[in-house]
């Protein structure tokens, strides 16, 4: 199997935006009193809505480029926790993930959900677990989005390394699921959302779990950071001095047993790089296709986000390194993944 471990649900119903607006609009307009504010209710979308909005768009591509599963979040521009607090963000995150479990069951052979939490800044991150567990237990969701931003680019909240992430960290290794660090829309002007804000976060990431001791407290806490790890493999000598001056063991055990990198690498050069400095067994096949960089390379004539293009072309894979990249390190990082593909006898 191939499976794409990076899909968002960017091609939602128009319907969906809308009702956001209409929230974001009344929280401009000052209301407080959650009555006057819009209903998740109020929001109808159909399955027949619903199966136009993938079959046209991320199934078809998938057929196309030859993937079988995509791991599914809600579109991580939308999540936004730096608009309104903890009852708006709660409120949005049922909607959005409920949307992508509407999904997987439409399209069950095919897709696998993934929860956007209900972050909001300065929240305790303990009140994100009600919808955690529910999109676990009820919706056989296999993994979490956590974003360590929830202000949106001014990042006010602790390192990925504090105490004040534990209860989310307790849950993971109770439930079994990994968690992709992957912020939100950028508000601060400085940085653009996509182009540097989604890459410093991935840095960032990686920059804290090597201050840090966090994985002598949970052993089995898992990791996976987008769009290749950021700067991270392009710098990896810089990383393993810094550990080094810092008293800390060799990445391969201070990082490697917990910390995954995924392909959205959106040129041949940058899968090369990857594939070269990151253990093979800490890289997983993901495309976050019609996600940030949409349009075809001209150099190539193919889409920038077809990444399968540069997993099958790259020097650095063997075919078992291949099975590895595009299966066998999904199934045991998202362990809840594999037992749901071997329910199906896959």
């Amino acid at each position: 199997m191939i499976i794409d471990c990076h899909g968002h649900y960017t091609t939602a119903p128009k319907a969906l935006e809308e009702w956001r607006n209409r929230q974001i609009t009344a929280l401009s307009a000052g209301i407080k009193d959650p009555a006057l504010m819009p209903k998740a209710s109020e929001l109808k979308i159909g399955d027949d809505e619903l199966r136009e909005s993938i079959e046209t768009n991320q199934l078809k591509k998938m057929k196309e480029r030859g993937s079988d599963l995509t791991v599914f979040s809600p579109r991580a521009s939308f999540m936004a926790h730096h608009i309104g607090d903890y009852k708006v963000s709660s409120t949005w995150a049922a909607i959005c993930n409920e949307l992508c479990y509407r999904v997987s069951q439409l399209f069950p052979d095919n897709f696998i959900g993934a929860a956007m939490l209900p972050q909001s800044p300065g929240v305790d991150p303990k009140t994100c677990i009600p919808e955690l567990e529910k999109c676990v237990r009820d919706y056989g969701f296999v993994g979490i989005n956590l974003n360590p931003d929830p202000s949106g680019g001014h990042w006010t909240s602790p390192p990925l390394t504090d105490r004040h992430w534990y209860p989310i960290y307790e849950k993971m290794v109770e439930h079994r699921i990994p968690a992709m660090i992957h912020v939100s829309t950028s508000c601060n002007a400085c940085f653009h959302t996509t182009g540097a804000h989604y890459i410093n976060a991935d840095t960032t990431a990686v920059m804290q779990l090597i201050q840090g001791d966090l994985f002598k407290d949970f052993p089995d806490l898992k990791f996976v950071i987008p769009h290749g790890g950021g700067a991270a493999p392009y710098h990896w000598g810089r990383y393993r001095g810094l550990a080094q001056e810092l008293k800390k063991p060799l990445l391969r055990d201070h990082l490697l047993n917990n910390v995954f990198f995924d392909t959205c690498v959106y040129h041949q050069p940058g899968i090369d790089l990857l594939t070269k400095v990151i253990p093979v067994d800490n890289i997983l096949f993901a495309s976050e296709m019609i996600g940030a960089v949409k349009g075809i390379d001209p150099e190539t004539g193919h889409n920038f986000d077809d990444t399968k293009r540069y997993i099958e072309a790259t020097l650095n894979l063997s075919n078992a390194d291949r099975y590895k990249v595009y299966e066998g390190n999904a199934r045991r990082v998202y362990p809840r993944l594999d037992a749901a593909l071997k329910a199906k006898g896959k």
